[in-house]
C-alpha cells in the first residue's frame, strides 16, 4: 500500500510511463497523431482503471480474495450467489464485470483466434451492462457508451490480433490497486498527463479550451467557502471538466452534484473519464453533450434548471450564424435580456457567442447561487452594446460579487487577455476588483510564451478576494452605486487612487528653484530665436535651377 510522497511520486511517474506505452503501441500500428489516437489510450486505460478498481472493492468486501495468491482463480471458484452478493457490495461508483471480463482473463486467452474480436467484444459487454450509469446522454436523449471497438481504428485487419495483444499484455503489468486507498488528488495531474495532445487550448473553437489550473484554483476558492453540501454544480461549457472537478473537490465530492452540457463529443467522453477517476461516477448521467445555447438540457419541468454554482470558461468567439436566428424567439427573451450578437458582414467566426453564455449563466443561478465565468477582458470596460447592459443589470440586482483581471497569457496559445467574473446572488454588501495583470512568470510553451502565477501569488489573489481587502495598486473595494457612477467599469484600475508626491522645501529653495526655471527657459527661447533667424537665412538662399 502507498503510504508516502515518495511512493505516491513514483506511482505517478509509472502511470505516466503506462500512457506512454500505450501510445508507443497505436505509433507502432500507424495511428501516432491520427485522429482516433485519444479514444484507444482514454478507452484502454479507463478499461484498467475499472478493472483495478473492481479488484480493489471486490477484495474490500471480501478479504479473503486478497489474500489469495491470484484473487481473479479465488473470485471464479465462488458461487454464482456468492459473486452477485458481493458486487452488489461494491456501490453504484463501481463497474460490475464478470470474471471472463478480467483482464487477466484476456491476457491467458491472447493466442486465441480472433483475438481482437473477444477484446472489442468484451469491452462492448462491459460498456453495456453499465450503461445505465456510465453512459453519456445527447440532448435528443441517446446514450453514448463506454467503449467503442478499439481495433476497428486498425486499418489493416491482419494487424488487429497483434495490436489488442500488444494492449493487453502492457496493462497486465501495472496496478492501480495500490492508489485507490490514498486521500491524494492522484488522478487530477494524471488526466491531465493523459489528455494533454488532445485537448489542446485552440483560441476559440468551442468545448474546446483547456483551462489552466491556476484559474481553476483561484475560482473553486473563492467560489467555496466554508462548509457546503448537497449543492448542485453546473458548466454549461464544461469542455474535459478542468473547473468542475476543482469545484467539486473544493465542495468534496460526496457533497454535490454535478451537470455539464458540451457541444463536443470528444470532451463530454473525456469529462466521463475526469468524473470516473476523480471518484464522481453519480454525475456521468448529468453529463449531456449537445448545444447549451440552442438546446439547453437541465430543466425543471418547462423551466431552464436553477443551480447553487455555476462555474464556465466558455468559447469566447465563434460562428453560430446559422442558429443565431433561432434565437430570437419570445421563449429565449428573458434568458437573453441583453439581447443577441448580430451577424457580421464579415469575420463571422468572431461572433461574440461568450455573452450569450454570461446571459445563461445569469438566468441559471439560484436565487442564493455563485458563479464564476472567464471573460476577455475587453468585456469589464465596454460602453456600449451588450456588453454593458449585461454589467449594468449586474450592478442594478447586485450580482456582482467581484472581477479578478489576470495576467496576458495566462491560456497559452491565445493572446486574449481574461478576467474571472464573480456572480453571487445573495451579495448585498460590497464588491472586490483585483488587478492582478502585472503577477506571474513568463515562460516558453512550446511556440508560444505563457504567464504562470506562483502558489503564493494564487493565495495572494483568493486572500485578498475573500477578506475584501484593499491593497494599494491591486484591489480596491467598492460600492455598488461606485461602480454605476463610473459607468459600469469593472476595471480595478479606474478606482485606483491618483498619487501626488509632495516634497517639503523652504521659501529660499523655492525661490531658487522657480529661478534656475527661469533662467533654463531663457536659454532655450534663445536658441530658438536663433534657430528661427538661421532656418529663414536659409531660405533665403535657395534658388530655382
Amino acid at each position: 500500500m502507498v503510504t508516502d510522497t515518495t511512493h505516491i511520486t513514483q506511482f505517478e511517474k509509472s502511470t505516466r510511463e503506462l500512457i506512454d506505452s500505450l501510445k508507443a503501441i497505436c505509433a507502432n500500428y500507424g495511428l501516432g497523431n491520427d485522429g482516433n489516437e485519444f479514444k484507444i489510450i482514454t478507452q484502454v486505460f479507463l478499461y484498467k482503471f475499472i478493472n483495478d478498481k473492481f479488484a480493489y472493492m471486490v477484495k474490500k468486501v471480501e478479504p479473503t480474495l486478497g489474500k489469495a495468491e491470484h484473487w481473479e482463480a479465488a473470485f471464479v471458484e465462488l458461487s454464482a450467489d456468492t459473486q452477485e452478493m458481493l458486487t452488489l457490495q461494491l456501490g453504484a461508483d463501481t463497474a460490475i464485470l464478470k470474471p471472463h471480463q478480467f483482464i487477466s482473463s484476456l491476457f491467458n486467452r491472447q493466442n486465441e483466434a480472433d483475438f481482437a474480436k473477444l477484446f472489442d467484444d468484451t469491452l462492448r459487454d462491459i460498456a453495456q451492462s453499465n450503461n445505465d450509469i456510465f453512459s453519456v446522454k445527447t440532448e435528443g436523449g441517446s446514450k453514448i457508451t463506454l467503449f467503442d471497438r478499439v481495433s476497428a481504428f486498425i486499418s489493416d485487419p491482419s494487424k488487429r490480433d497483434d495490436f489488442c495483444r500488444a494492449l493487453i499484455n502492457k496493462v497486465a503489468e501495472f496496478s492501480f490497486e495500490q492508489i485507490f486507498s490514498q486521500k491524494y488528488d492522484f488522478f487530477a495531474s494524471i488526466f491531465e498527463y493523459l489528455i494533454k495532445d488532445y485537448n489542446k487550448d485552440s483560441g476559440g473553437k468551442y468545448a474546446e479550451y483547456y483551462t489552466p489550473h491556476a484559474v481553476a484554483k483561484i475560482m473553486a476558492a473563492i467560489l467555496v467557502q466554508g462548509e457546503v453540501k448537497n449543492v448542485t454544480c453546473y458548466d454549461p461549457s464544461a469542455g474535459s471538466g478542468t473547473l468542475l472537478m476543482s469545484l467539486a473537490h473544493a465542495i468534496g465530492e460526496e457533497r454535490c452534484t454535478l451537470y455539464s452540457q458540451d457541444i463536443s463529443q470528444k470532451s463530454s467522453s473525456l469529462l466521463r473519464l475526469n468524473l470516473i477517476l476523480n471518484n464522481l461516477v453519480h454525475s456521468i448521467p448529468n453529463i449531456i453533450q449537445g448545444n447549451t445555447i440552442l438546446h439547453p438540457y437541465h430543466k425543471d419541468g418547462a423551466h431552464l434548471r436553477k443551480f447553487d454554482y455555476i462555474v464556465s470558461n466558455p468559447p469566447f468567439k465563434m460562428d453560430f450564424s446559422d442558429y443565431r436566428n433561432d434565437l430570437d424567439t419570445t421563449g429565449n427573451a428573458e434568458r437573453f435580456f441583453a439581447g443577441l450578437p448580430n451577424i457580421p458582414n464579415k469575420d463571422v467566426d468572431k461572433m461574440s457567442i461568450y455573452l450569450l453564455f454570461i446571459q445563461h449563466i445569469m438566468h441559471s443561478l439560484k436565487p442564493n447561487g455563485k458563479a464564476a465565468i472567464v471573460v476577455p477582458t475587453g468585456f469589464i470596460t465596454a460602453q456600449s452594446g451588450i456588453d454593458k447592459k449585461i454589467r449594468e443589470k449586474l450592478i442594478a440586482q447586485k450580482m456582482l460579487a467581484g472581477v479578478v483581471s489576470m495576467p496576458s497569457n495566462i491560456f497559452a496559445t491565445t493572446g486574449t487577455n481574461v478576467s474571472i467574473l464573480f456572480l453571487d446572488r445573495s451579495n448585498t454588501d460590497s464588491v472586490v476588483l483585483i488587478d492582478a495583470s502585472k503577477l506571474g512568470t513568463k515562460i516558453k510553451d512550446g511556440k508560444n510564451q505563457k504567464t504562470v502565477l506562483s502558489s503564493a501569488e494564487e493565495d495572494h489573489i483568493i486572500n485578498t478576494f475573500n477578506a475584501k481587502q484593499a491593497v494599494e495598486d491591486f484591489s480596491v473595494v467598492v460600492s455598488f452605486d461606485d461602480i454605476a457612477a463610473k459607468n459600469h467599469s469593472f476595471s480595478a484600475g479606474q478606482y485606483f487612487d491618483v498619487k501626488i508626491e509632495y516634497t517639503d522645501i523652504t521659501p529660499a529653495e523655492f525661490k531658487k528653484k522657480m529661478t534656475g526655471f527661469s533662467k533654463n527657459l531663457d536659454a532655450l527661447f534663445s536658441q530658438s530665436s536663433e534657430l528661427e533667424i538661421e532656418i529663414k537665412k536659409q531660405l533665403a538662399g535657395l534658388i530655382y535651377e
